[in-house]
């Protein structure tokens, strides 16, 4: 999973090329976001932030946060705070816009940070999001283990990521679009070329289902659960730590 790069032929880091990535397609993200999902995106998000409301949050983290979308559909949970932290000045300064646009400015904080190097003190938030991000951690299992560090004893994680549908017609067409018509459409809407050659690229070296609950589990998370949404295109995980 680490050793899977935006532009394998260049010698940076991971980290340095998904933040160099993301800052080069922020002016499109959105955009792209919901017309290559079919607006779907929205419903999974709604979907991930529901089971948090057993724990009722009043502080959430939202790592990998983009340009807020997670984190706004967070809002509905009535939280008193929310962080968004992204690696990508370019994703942030659109997230920002948008919150100002939207009159979230002072509910939402959005600042930029590394995941594997969490700014924040131990036990700081009562639970923690992620929406698509786990992929991009260049080391999973620290970025998972900073997150359980500065959530609250009981505290819990939602995390929404893309994984493989396991019905073999699904998996066909799945393969298709993921393969052949997304990055069609990135090429076309978006600068970065690199961009949509990856997401298909990082969503097969993913550690889904199962794989990915014994990850969050040595991780120091329990109760772990794996939700599969729309036949298995993204799987909604949690855990407590």
């Amino acid at each position: 999973m680490t050793h899977i790069k935006p532009i394998p032929a260049k010698t940076n880091s991971k980290k340095e090329q998904v933040e160099e990535m993301f800052d080069n397609i922020s002016p499109k993200y959105d955009f792209l976001n919901h017309f290559l999902s079919l607006g779907i995106d929205n419903i999974w998000r709604k979907k991930c932030v529901n089971t948090l409301k057993v724990i009722n949050p009043k502080t959430i983290l939202d790592i990998a946060t983009g340009t807020g979308d997670l984190a706004i559909a967070s809002l509905k949970l009535n939280p008193d705070k929310v962080t968004g932290l992204d690696l990508s000045a370019g994703m942030l300064e659109k997230g920002r816009e948008k919150m100002k646009k939207k009159g979230f400015e002072d509910t939402i904080e959005m600042i930029k940070g590394d995941s594997e190097n969490l700014p924040f003190d131990d036990n700081s938030y009562d639970a923690s999001t992620v929406g698509f991000g786990v992929r991009n951690f260049e080391n999973l299992e620290k970025g998972l283990m900073e997150i359980n560090r500065v959530i609250k004893k009981g505290g819990k994680i939602s995390i929404l990521e893309f994984s493989r549908p396991t019905n073999p017609v699904f998996k066909a067409l799945y393969n298709f679009y993921f393969l052949r018509i997304l990055p069609l459409f990135g090429k076309l809407f978006s600068s970065s070329n690199s961009a949509y050659t990856y997401l298909p690229k990082s969503v097969q070296a993913f550690p889904d289902g199962e794989d990915f609950l014994k990850v969050l589990n040595k991780c120091g998370f329990t109760n772990t659960t794996a939700t599969p949404l729309t036949f298995g295109i993204c799987t909604i995980y949690t855990g407590i730590k």
